[in-house]
């Protein structure tokens, strides 16, 4: 297909995405195509690994093609939009246990469901010009493809700040809070792929790997848990209201922007995790439940309008901060019963 180029080079199955001019967006297809490619794949004994990179300069991939989501969901038609995620996610979890090794090589934004691709295999490569986010609560919905459950293992609040946020990181930020592993200059990539593509040695990797600059994230770490270690989005920010500079004032703006429910359901499921026991499929199970709902019960299509449509940057949500009761977020993160994901 045109937006993505697959096939074997050397001892490697390699996928690149190719629509850099609408920075490597995710469509259904694409996850479709991806997953059958690495379903055949995985019992050739010519393919030894996995390498997954993109074209342009500015995104590896800046998340999932939502128009057709909020096309179809303002027709009324969840449907759509409901086998997009099943899919998607069933498509993250393969990538994260998948028998072979994957390498994934992360320039430009990468964001949503490019994090979903990129984040979850073993050898995770992030580069100068890296920005990693999760900003899916700006939009009405919540960390997804997986993303809670590498917020869930980041240390200290950082899943907390980040998911909330939307807040990017940078290469060392990335490798900091569990989000990628090896930070290697760009300019020395194709090298890199030239290795791995001959080879169909993953661990080559790991001796391609520079010095990251220090993390701003793990410096601020103090800050951020003094207001992102409490309970709710409204204590947050008021914690944040009484904070001096630059982080304060940039995360009290983001949640001040955000929804309300989608900030408190990513709480939510961020605390079940840590209660159940963090895992990939545990994580994409309450994921679904929200994303599931999100059309009908949640903000996902007034986000999407207000961010990406009409680009008023002036949503109006459900609820507010101070009047989002807990059985809304209690009933959207509710078991789907029949409906619920199988992986």
């Amino acid at each position: 297909m045109h937006d993505l180029n697959i096939r074997v080079e050397g001892r490697a199955g390699r996928i690149t995405f190719t629509r850099p001019k609408a920075l490597n967006a995710l469509s259904h297809d694409m996850c479709l195509a991806i997953e059958a490619a690495m379903r055949a794949w995985e019992t050739d004994p010519d393919v030894r690994m996995v390498l997954i990179d993109a074209e342009g300069e500015k995104a590896f991939c800046a998340g999932g093609d939502i128009a057709e989501l909020y096309r179809t969901g303002r027709e009324g038609n969840y449907d759509y939009a409901r086998t997009f995620w099943r899919d998607e996610y069933r498509l993250n979890n393969y990538i994260a246990t998948y028998p072979k090794s994957v390498v994934s090589l992360m320039q430009g934004f990468v964001m949503g469901g490019g994090v979903g691709i990129g984040c979850h295999g073993g050898h995770r490569v992030v580069g100068d010009t890296t920005r990693i986010s999760m900003p899916e609560c700006g939009i009405g919905l919540v960390p997804d493809v997986g993303g809670t459950f590498l917020l869930a293992q980041a240390p200290g609040a950082l899943g907390a700040y980040l998911g909330l946020t939307g807040a990017r990181m940078d290469a060392a930020d990335a490798i900091h809070a569990g989000f990628a592993d090896i930070y290697l200059h760009e300019e020395r990539w194709p090298e890199l792929i030239s290795v791995l593509l001959s080879t169909g040695e993953a661990d080559r990797v790991l001796g391609y790997s520079d010095a990251p600059p220090p993390s701003a994230l793990a410096a601020a770490q103090g800050e951020i848990g003094a207001a992102f270690g409490l309970r709710g989005p409204a204590e947050i920010l008021a914690a944040l209201d009484g904070m001096e500079g630059d982080l304060a004032a940039s995360a009290e703006k983001a949640l001040r922007r955000g929804s309300p429910l989608s900030m408190a359901a990513t709480l939510g499921i961020l605390d079940r995790l840590a209660a159940d026991g963090i895992s990939m499929g545990r994580a994409l199970e309450l994921e679904f439940r929200f994303t599931w709902r999100a059309m009908e019960q949640g903000d996902f299509l007034e986000g999407v309008r207000a961010q990406i449509i009409d680009k008023d940057r002036n949503p109006a949500w459900r609820y507010g901060l101070e009047d989002l009761p807990d059985a809304a977020v209690e009933a959207i993160l509710a078991p789907l019963g029949e409906d619920g994901l199988v992986l």
